[in-house]
């Protein structure tokens, strides 16, 4: 429905164009940001200026046109959004799903979403967006923005953290994440188990890549082994089994099943912002929405 109504909308005639739009990219935002979504000009004028390829093209069509009649001009025009119409659709149809979302929460954000501050984070957001190679990362990053400018848990700094963990991290770390989010105090043995099944050889490439998924949340603070805390939040520390010696001759297995991982606070907030599908329950566990 969002495609339909986003590349059906021709550009109202207007007198003025909205602040920091491009004379080439001038159609496009009155596109995408005319009725009811006229408020958002600015958002649009925002995510335009982060993708290369709409100045460039569009500044090429208007560039071969210069010399035509009215009738050319508009037909080179429609030849453009026909070569693009994917492109330009998808873009459209992301727009119209964040601000109808937007529009849920009436117009106490409005101050949010003009602000240079939020402007700037959508600027980085889609950016990432159009550079993504898979679909799932560009929802990420609209759910992403979109919440950050409904609702402010955390500060924009970590929304942009947040933003560089979508880029850094692949669909399989994003599968761990979700597993210990809905299982708090899941094992590596369990998370393997929960999305791949049968276990692998200890020296396998299989092995490799799981260890180094587990490593890499770890260490980018994303998730952790559970400990217990005092009444400061202070972590205690871990008591010593015994004596090192007379262990076992092999090293700890890569799906070992005795270690609980949970995720860090920061991990969260992060899955929150990205991964739940409905702003209002943000700060409430809700595992099912993942």
């Amino acid at each position: 429905m969002a495609d339909q109504e986003h590349s059906s909308i021709l550009p109202p005639e207007r007198d003025t164009k909205p602040q920091g739009a491009e004379p080439s990219q001038d159609a496009l935002v009155q596109k995408l940001s005319s009725g009811k979504y006229k408020k958002y000009a600015r958002f649009v004028v925002a995510a335009l200026s982060a993708i290369p390829w709409i100045g460039s093209l569009i500044g090429a069509a208007a560039s071969l046109s210069a010399e035509q009649d009215q009738e050319g001009i508009n037909e080179l025009h429609r030849l453009w959004l026909e070569e693009h119409r994917t492109k330009v659709s998808e873009l459209g149809a992301t727009l119209g799903d964040i601000f109808t979302r937007l529009d849920g929460f009436g117009e106490e954000v409005q101050e949010r979403i003009e602000s240079p501050e939020y402007l700037a984070l959508v600027q980085t957001c889609f950016r990432s967006w159009d550079q993504s190679d898979t679909q799932d990362k560009k929802q990420m990053l609209k759910k992403l923005i979109t919440n950050a400018g409904a609702i402010k848990l955390c500060p924009d700094d970590l929304i942009r953290l947040f933003m560089k963990w979508i880029d850094q991290y692949h669909e399989a770390h994003f599968a761990v994440i979700k597993e210990v989010y809905r299982h708090p105090g899941v094992t590596r043995g369990q998370i393997w188990d929960s999305i791949h099944g049968q276990r692998p050889r200890e020296d396998s490439a299989e092995a490799d890549l799981f260890r180094y998924l587990i490593r890499e949340l770890s260490t980018g603070g994303v998730i952790r082994q559970a400990r217990e805390t005092d009444a400061l939040g202070r972590f205690y520390r871990k008591e010593r089994s015994g004596p090192r010696s007379g262990g076992s001759d092999v090293m700890e297995s890569s799906f070992e099943d005795t270690k609980p991982y949970v995720l860090t606070e920061l991990g969260k907030q992060f899955v929150h912002y990205v991964m739940e599908d409905v702003v209002s329950q943000l700060g409430q566990h809700n595992p099912s929405a993942v």
